[in-house]
């Protein structure tokens, strides 16, 4: 083996896997937003959890292309969207320049931010914490970094494990339009290989279930920690352009938000 190859560990292919993905990450719908509708339940239920923004500082952590950098944005928060992908970040840049927002983007890992202590008023990421190697370190990190008081809004879902409906969806939907990962998206041979690769090495490599993240926040010192699994709404803005099929795998899926909080000090 050389050097460069056992040097690659498991967040180098988590990086590489995530950089490929950005040329089209915004193609797909579940990722980018695709209707005003969806936008709108997109911001209830941030706005539900953690309130308008009103100048408050929020970090968008694996922000990707800066879809929800873009919604937080929206609700007046002063948001820094973070990524380790130097190809998410080209794509998200130019998104915001598009826009004309005002958004800090910087490079970094979620598990090791380098932001300083008690510096945001809100964290939040969606689909990121499935593809933690250690999400306790990430907690702990997350912990520090927020003010006392602050919040944290844990978007995410659990797509190893599905129910008999969402295994048939998924299967017909294979079957028709070719292999899927685990978010519905049509992957190639090589990539789907990687996927699972990934998604085996993982912590929540048998799925993020919203008891076993809340558990670990709790530890961590967030308190409280509440689950909230009322995600139809976005579900149902979505379905307008998703296949019958994806629609209905992503109605039944496990897919909840997470709202910890910092103790004040």
């Amino acid at each position: 083996m050389t050097d460069a190859l056992a040097n690659f560990d498991l967040r180098d292919e988590i990086k590489a896997y995530w950089s490929e993905r950005a040329a089209t990450f915004d193609d797909q719908p579940g990722h980018e937003i695709f209707s005003e509708a969806e936008r709108a339940a997109w911001h209830n239920l941030i706005r539900k959890h953690v309130g308008e923004g009103r100048g408050r500082t929020a970090l968008d952590l694996a922000c990707g292309t800066a879809v929800v950098s873009h919604l937080m944005d929206d609700l007046g928060f002063h948001v820094t969207g973070m990524d380790w992908s130097d190809a998410m970040l080209e794509r998200a840049r130019a998104k915001a320049a598009n826009r004309k927002r005002g958004i800090r983007f910087v490079m970094g890992d979620a598990e090791n931010t380098m932001e300083p202590d008690a510096s945001y008023d809100v964290i939040i990421n969606r689909h990121l914490v499935w593809t933690l190697v250690d999400p306790q370190a990430a907690f702990r990190e997350w912990f520090r970094v927020l003010k006392p008081g602050g919040k944290l809004l844990v978007i995410d879902g659990d797509f190893v494990n599905k129910g008999p409906v969402a295994r048939f969806a998924s299967w017909l939907a294979s079957k028709l339009n070719g292999p899927q990962d685990g978010h519905g998206a049509v992957r190639s041979a090589e990539m789907m290989k990687t996927h699972r690769s990934i998604l085996s090495r993982v912590h929540f490599s048998e799925g993020a279930r919203a008891k076993a993240v809340a558990s670990l926040l709790s530890e961590t010192g967030f308190s409280p920690v509440k689950v909230d699994y009322a995600m139809r709404p976005i579900h149902r803005a979505q379905a307008a352009n998703f296949s019958f099929l994806k629609g209905l795998e992503r109605s039944t899926q496990h897919r909840y938000a997470i709202l910890a909080t910092k103790p004040q000090d």
